[in-house]
């Protein structure tokens, strides 16, 4: 495959929620092929430090549990001043552990509503007041086509995740008399290492594939490629809309 270079992102400040592994990592490095300074958090410092090692001065790290939303305030200001004010942003981090509707108790719920949603809408409150003050930036958000396609499960997480669609648009609504576009990035199941230790069988990916119009595994550059496109000016007429990377399966 060879992959677009947009000139727009050359130089500008995105931050990443969850990049240290999975679909984050490969969007902290997509962004940093192209040229733009990265602030990513995650919860796994090991790893999340090597990747910020491996891809140099441009990249800064900050370990936070996005859980606690002060602590990912802090995290956020640490990297402002290290590698300036976001004008992209990108709530990827998310756990979409499996649970039975019959067992979740309410702190269970909170925890999963704080890990799936909660901290989207407090990273987006937290760079606005930058990007206002540029007048201009793009906020891409995670959905999932899980709930759109009825999965069972998983009930905290697909309710979690039909929230940031609704999230999406209202913020698209309030921010984009400044310049700010807000976009929802709607992912089919994507072959992450966490999903094949977890949950690929040959069984459960055959019968994916069935299911999607291009019968070919997702890998999770697909889904940086397509966060690339929303962060840069060539979707400079995009917003409060989702985009598809599931290979057709709804």
């Amino acid at each position: 495959m060879t992959f677009a270079i947009y000139p727009s992102l050359k130089g500008r400040t995105a931050f990443i929620t969850g990049g240290a592994s999975g679909i984050g990592a490969d969007m902290v490095r997509a962004f940093a092929e192209q040229g733009t300074r990265i602030g990513f958090v995650d919860i796994d410092a090991e790893r999340g430090s090597a990747l910020a090692a491996e891809l140099g001065s441009d990249v800064a790290f900050e370990p936070c549990d996005l859980r606690d939303i002060e602590a990912l305030k802090a995290a956020f200001g640490r990297l402002k001043e290290r590698v300036g004010a976001a004008n992209i942003l990108v709530n990827n981090a998310a756990r979409d552990d499996r649970h039975g509707w019959e067992t979740v108790t309410p702190d269970y719920y909170d925890e999963r509503i704080a890990a799936n949603l909660r901290h989207a809408f407090f990273a987006t409150q937290t760079v606005a007041p930058d990007m206002i003050a540029a007048k201009s930036g793009s906020i891409i958000n995670f959905g999932s086509n899980s709930w759109m396609q009825a999965s069972g499960g998983m009930p905290v997480y697909t309710t979690a995740k039909s929230g940031v669609h609704g999230m999406t648009r209202s913020f698209a609504r309030d921010l984009g008399p400044h310049g700010i576009r807000v976009n929802t990035v709607v992912p089919g199941w994507i072959m992450t290492e966490r999903q094949k230790q977890l949950w690929v069988t040959e069984e459960s990916l055959n019968a994916q594939l069935e299911r999607q119009c291009l019968p070919v595994p997702v890998e999770p550059v697909y889904v940086a490629r397509m966060v690339l496109f929303l962060a840069s000016d060539d979707a400079a007429m995009c917003t409060a809309n989702n985009f598809m990377v599931e290979g057709g399966a709804l």
